[in-house]
């Protein structure tokens, strides 16, 4: 009996070593989660705007994101509460809820990454309210957009190339093709690209042409196809988003030079 106490006592200690790490680990998510909503209530867009990342940026404009912030209800956060912490590696989730001024409560879901200038804001998940008969797809890019999209994702594919290494480009995709493609899958797959000799990194200063009108595959999810004009080749890509929280997220990239 005095044995099954004692292993009990051990495990119960084990328990709350857990959570103390996970709270400590999740401090600084917490930190810039309740300063971005503090000066989302301030109704400052451009501190706010300060706090997503490059990705989040790259798919979302910051008209779209007052837009959003404006039809959210968060401007009237008052505190928050996350029931759910979590950090694995260069990334971390927030899963809860934000008390407002008027008494209310909005559930949310915070995912963040980690650069060199610490945690930044990956996407905002809140779901929807009232009575919804049918979720409809958010409304496609505009062309502006799906060239800051296109060229984002060729330039992190072209970083990732040239280190040989996909793990930055990991970083970038959707949580949905995170989960499909680990980093050492990515690199099987675009191994035929580290040994071309070929930086792909000048497509940075070319515009990309796309090749017909973007295609809703399917709810949420979009495919858009186009090229590069590079001489004498031609860099072909086929790439599909898939829209998570707040923006349009890679989910499917294809590249071939003709």
């Amino acid at each position: 009996m005095r044995k099954f106490l004692k292993i009990a006592s051990c495990v119960i200690g084990l328990i709350v070593i857990g959570i103390v790490a996970v709270f400590y680990f999740t401090a600084d998510m917490v930190t810039v989660a309740d300063e971005f909503l503090g000066a989302v209530k301030s109704n400052d867009i451009d501190k706010a705007y300060s706090y997503v990342s490059d990705d989040f940026k790259a798919a979302t404009s910051k008209d779209a994101f007052k837009d959003f912030l404006g039809k959210s209800g968060l401007t009237g956060y008052k505190s928050s509460s996350w029931q759910e912490r979590s950090t694995s590696g260069g990334r971390g989730d927030l899963t809860g809820s934000v008390s407002t001024e008027s008494g209310g409560a909005i559930p949310l879901k915070m995912r963040f990454v980690k650069g060199e200038s610490g945690w930044k804001i990956y996407a905002i998940e809140k779901p929807g309210a009232g009575v919804q008969e049918k979720s409809s797809a958010p409304a496609p890019p505009s062309e502006e957009e799906l060239v800051r999209m296109v060229a984002a994702t060729m330039h992190l594919f072209a970083v990732s190339v040239n280190e040989k290494n996909m793990a930055k480009f990991h970083e970038y995709c959707s949580s949905l093709m995170q989960k499909q493609y680990t980093v050492q899958k990515l690199d099987e797959t675009f191994a035929a690209f580290f040994n071309l000799g070929v930086d792909l990194t000048l497509l940075d200063k070319l515009s990309p042409v796309f090749d017909g009108k973007v295609t809703v595959v399917k709810d949420n999810v979009i495919e858009i196809k186009g090229y590069y004009p590079t001489s004498p080749s031609r860099v072909h890509f086929e790439q599909e988003y898939v829209y998570e929280g707040l923006s349009w997220k890679l989910l499917g990239l294809s590249v071939n030079i003709k």
